[in-house]
């Protein structure tokens, strides 16, 4: 056990948690920090949602960002505590499996890997909105007219994708760090070129975002109808943060590095992307333009129309480098998630799953088995991209879900004086102090009130048929209710760490 030159133990020490140290520990401050921005990656999911939520509410949908912000960010403070104190993969699962129980810990954990396999999936998706925009060759099935030219090419281009970010995942976390730690640094740097570059060419002020514009009129709902819905386009993208700490196993110096790389990671991609987000709508040449809250237009459409010849061409380049670098961070968290839950053997075939390839030091099996699951919902695209549209916005909500499974337990241990632990402060790490139990509370009422908000049977978002309109209830239903049959039959007898993975016990003195 490592002991601080304060005198209590650090926690790095993988036994100190009843497990071998068995992943390559070569994770840096910025590679951590990368970890958490190139999830939420801004120029994937602002330029991926922003026709959504402009489509949905107009101009004054922006409200929503810092809206989404401070109670995402009251989340992260929760997780940056837990981060400090449990640097363990597989955060989520890990992390609701100390704070609450068992069953909690397994159910936050199969909803978060079922959602990562279908977040990989969505994320690969957006290549097809920009890889034509910059090469008509990228469009390689048809030329766009046939009725499912543009779903059956975002399929291939997304499996390509994916078998990439196997291929890096496999080759070790080294090589996955350096490739995403690069791919942050091109999409921050371009992320603030596209800020500066649209607020100099601004042509209204922000005046804009203090009217309805005609929005929500003549609805049941008025304009806070419109709004909750274009809210879900900013909760949509400000998530996935706690990647930095799901790496906590490689990272050098876990219990510092990870809380302070969730926060940053938080505050960049809000700081940047809501400036991307603002100076676009002042920015974009007609607001009426039916083209901005069209699927096929959007932010991408203003940044051409703005952006002329190569200059919007090289931003368009570096929004394709930010989709990769985002599609290998979900691929990466999800498989040290599914390493994690298999080297408790809460997984089927938990052994092989948990298995560290000698080399590379890193979980190849899951990287593969994930891939392939990822490319196979893929399919559902073609023929049915409803479906595929209403399991991606599901697999939100599961993760929001994961996370009150987190701040839940975690508020429960604060009322009943167990949290935070005396350990955090005596060894200078995060802690909230006083303000933790408001910060908590806030966290957990902010998360059940976006879960219901994402899942509200909303024709408009999720279509019909009935079960597609209350999808979140029906698939969430038909995906937990299949784990946790699983975990009545067979898991609940077996779950607890490995022999292989299982720390030695030392006899004192």
């Amino acid at each position: 056990m490592v002991v601080t030159e304060r005198g209590v133990p650090d926690g790095t020490g993988m036994a100190d948690f009843g497990y071998k140290e068995s992943l390559d520990r070569s994770i840096g401050k910025f590679a951590s920090f990368a970890a958490g921005v190139s999830y939420i990656s801004i120029l994937t999911g602002t330029f991926q949602l922003f026709y959504f939520g402009f489509g949905s509410a107009g101009p004054a949908y922006l409200w929503s960002w810092p809206l989404v912000f401070v109670g995402q960010l009251a989340v992260a403070l929760c997780f940056m505590e837990l981060a400090a104190r449990y640097p363990v993969a597989g955060s989520v699962y890990n992390w609701s499996k100390s704070l609450g129980s068992r069953i909690v810990g397994w159910s936050s954990g199969w909803l978060m890997l079922t959602a990562s396999i279908v977040t990989l999936a969505a994320v690969v998706l957006a290549l097809q909105l920009n890889l034509p925009r910059l090469w008509s060759g990228f469009q390689i099935i048809g030329d766009g007219t046939g009725e499912h030219d543009y779903a059956t090419n975002a399929v291939l281009l997304g499996t390509v994708m994916i078998v990439f970010t196997t291929t890096i995942n496999a080759l070790g976390v080294r090589l996955m760090a350096r490739i995403n730690s690069s791919g942050v640094f091109i999409e921050l740097i371009a992320a603030v070129l596209i800020v500066i570059i649209l607020a100099a060419n601004a042509t209204r002020g922000p005046q804009v975002f203090f009217s309805t514009h005609g929005y929500g009129a003549g609805e049941s709902g008025g304009y806070l109808g419109a709004f909750l819905v274009a809210s879900l386009a900013s909760g949509y993208v400000m998530y996935g943060f706690d990647t930095a700490s799901s790496l906590g196993e490689e990272t050098v110096e876990p219990r510092r590095t990870a809380p302070k790389a969730i926060l940053r990671a938080v505050l960049a991609s809000f700081v940047i992307g809501g400036g991307i987000l603002a100076f676009a709508v002042m920015a974009a040449p007609d607001l009426d333009d039916p083209q901005i809250g069209s699927s096929s237009g959007g932010l991408q459409y203003i940044v051409e129309q703005v952006m002329w010849g190569p200059l919007g061409t090289i931003f368009l380049c570096c929004i394709v480098i930010a989709v990769t670098v985002c599609s290998l961070a979900v691929h990466t968290a999800a498989i040290r998630l599914s390493f994690a839950m298999a080297r408790d053997n809460a997984l089927p075939f938990g052994e092989k799953l948990a298995r560290v390839h000698p080399k590379t030091q890193t979980p190849v099996i899951p990287a593969i088995l994930i891939g392939v699951l990822a490319a196979l919902i893929l399919v559902v695209n073609v023929g049915q991209p409803k479906i595929f549209t209403v399991l991606t916005s599901i697999a939100i909500i599961m993760i929001y879900l994961a996370y009150l499974m987190v701040t839940g337990p975690m508020l429960k241990k604060r009322l009943q004086g167990q949290w935070p632990p005396k350990e955090l402060a005596e060894g200078g790490y995060f802690t909230m102090g006083r303000w933790g139990m408001l910060v908590n509370i806030f966290a957990v009422v902010w998360g059940v009130g976006m879960a219901l908000n994402l899942a509200w049977p909303r024709p408009g978002v999720y279509g019909s048929p009935w079960y597609n309109t209350w999808g979140a209830f029906v698939y969430i239903g038909l995906i937990l209710g299949s784990g946790l049959l699983w975990y009545a039959v067979k898991g609940r007898n077996r779950i607890g760490t490995l022999a292989s993975h299982a720390a030695e016990v030392r006899a004192d003195g």
